[in-house]
């Protein structure tokens, strides 16, 4: 018995197009990964080679490498090739070290569950 049916050959067959290429790999948990796509299989788990992670706070990014990357298919949600003659990022966009995004990261996090409690605070209001 075999687990594989013929809607199965289609999605290995069309990621085969982009082996040796660097793609950009967008994740369930909303994290963006870029790396060269070196190998899949059926189920679309993919190994990416000179993976880093995208991290972007307002205008401020940061690439944090990760090396080589084994991704697990039902977890990525998109997956497209880079345009390596076009520039990534807008102009307006900061390059900043790891620990500069974190905080950023950490900051943006803090004024969200801010934001969160005050709406629940207020929600006796009935403002709609």
């Amino acid at each position: 018995m075999s687990w594989t049916g013929p809607e199965d050959i289609y999605l290995s067959t069309s990621l085969a197009s982009y082996l040796d290429k660097k793609l950009l790999v967008m994740l369930r948990d909303g994290r963006k990964l870029m790396g060269t796509l070196r190998s899949f299989d059926q189920f679309a788990n993919a190994v990416l080679e000179g993976a880093s992670e995208r991290v972007i706070v307002g205008d401020l990014y940061c690439d944090i490498p990760l090396g080589l990357y084994v991704i697990r298919g039902e977890n990525v949600v998109l997956i497209g090739e880079l345009d390596l003659e076009r520039e990534e990022l807008p102009p307006h966009m900061t390059c900043v070290s790891t620990e500069e995004i974190k905080q950023a990261q950490k900051t943006d996090r803090e004024a969200s569950d801010l934001k969160g409690t005050m709406r629940k605070r207020m929600e006796f209001l009935d403002l709609d």
